[in-house]
């Protein structure tokens, strides 16, 4: 029996890594040059697999907004930062950024936010509760201008007065 070729092995192991989850093009070469033969193959399979459209980092970046918003809100920054996580390329990144933003306001994303976390915590009573939450919506990426006067507007009072 005649063992598969270099480019054989490769591809599959880039199919089986796809059918897993979807992967930018820098994350499955990081995963495919771990093991290959070399770096030529890897080269080749990507190629084809961005020719067959299993790999487009654009859509990846799209999908990826998209369905991160709509499971849970998020700021801006925590997203283009889990997508630098994930080695997608910045222009990709701020695209992909600007298309989910447009589709779900950030004004809107922080509210349901808030709404989530007033549920179940409760109204913040004193400072320490005010700051818990405003230390909780940095976290998920919302920009401190943003976040301060939405946390100001639940406290009903300025977060800078004792």
């Amino acid at each position: 029996m005649q063992q598969p070729d270099d480019y054989e092995k490769v591809m599959a192991r880039a199919m089986k890594l796809l059918s897993v989850k979807s992967r930018t093009v820098a994350e499955l070469r990081e995963k495919l040059l771990a093991r290959a033969v070399s770096e030529q193959v890897v080269d080749q399979v990507i190629a084809q697999l961005k020719a067959w459209r299993y790999l487009d980092d654009e859509q990846f970046a799209a999908d990826y907004s998209a369905s991160r918003l709509h499971e849970r809100p998020l700021g801006r920054r925590r997203l283009r930062w889990e997508l630098a996580h994930r080695k997608v390329p910045q222009p990709i990144i701020e695209a992909a950024v600007s298309d989910a933003y447009q589709q779900s306001s950030e004004e809107e994303l922080i509210d349901r936010a808030i709404a989530k976390r007033l549920r179940v915590r409760g109204r913040p009573r004193d400072r320490q509760e005010a700051k818990s939450l405003f230390d909780y919506l940095i976290r998920l990426g919302f920009a401190p201008e943003l976040v301060r006067r939405k946390v100001e507007a639940v406290c009903q009072t300025p977060l800078d007065q004792d």
